[in-house]
């Protein structure tokens, strides 16, 4: 068989996770990411936060109560979950193992919290993880600023969280210093492409190999 009949038989997808202290940078490089792949997923995380402006339901998050997102927990329905300003955040666990098992790579915009959750679960060795640092704390709080989504109360919160999230880099497979979006960007794809060329992620291998051993001994039966 040839090397594309054989890896038809495809992979289990990546669980990539992306993380980052508020106004770093993970949203728009996950966006990106998508935009440049469009067979990568994105896991729609459920929340109890109201809907800023402009957030579609199902697409930016799964809006619930306190109590459907408390019974979600209870049942194991939830991949991880935080308490974030108030607001409880979560990844729905079975649309990202069906998309996973499907050969699907699924990215998670999340906190260190989930993170950690999803890197000790099951899915643990599907994990790719990721940590996009600010190139300064001014530049930080400038950009959270800028976006005008969040009252002076809420952004000063986010910076107060900033550094107890920033202390958690070490944790993580990869590290990128967001500085410039397309060069961030690039190094993104790069890590991406290198993670699913890992020999222990193109199970076809194993076959394909095997068959250039068979042509070997071909080969010296034909020489006999």
């Amino acid at each position: 068989m040839t090397p594309d009949e054989l890896q038809q038989g495809g992979r289990r997808g990546l669980a990539i996770i992306l993380s980052s202290p508020s106004g770093a940078g993970k949203s728009t490089m996950a966006r990106r990411l998508m935009q440049w792949d469009p067979t990568l997923s994105f896991s729609v995380s459920a929340t109890t936060r109201a809907p800023r402006p402009g957030e579609v339901e199902g697409r930016d998050y799964y809006f619930t109560d306190r109590d459907t997102f408390g019974r979600w927990i209870i049942d194991g329905a939830m991949l991880e979950h935080a308490e974030v300003f108030g607001n409880h955040y979560g990844s729905p666990r079975a649309p990202v193992e069906q998309a996973l098992s499907d050969g699907r790579d699924v990215i998670f915009d999340i906190d260190w919290q989930g993170g950690q959750q999803i890197r000790n679960s099951s899915l643990g060795r599907d994990v790719v993880s990721i940590f996009i640092l600010p190139p300064s704390i001014r530049e930080l709080e400038r950009r959270l600023r800028e976006r005008g989504q969040d009252a002076p109360d809420v952004i000063a919160g986010r910076m107060a969280k900033s550094e107890a999230e920033i202390s958690h880099w070490a944790e993580y497979d990869y590290v990128l210093v967001n500085d410039d979006m397309d060069t961030c960007e690039t190094r993104l794809r790069t890590i991406l492409t290198a993670e699913r060329l890992r020999r222990d992620r193109q199970p076809w291998l194993t076959e394909f190999a095997r068959g250039l051993n068979e042509e070997f001994r071909r080969r010296e039966d034909d020489d006999l």
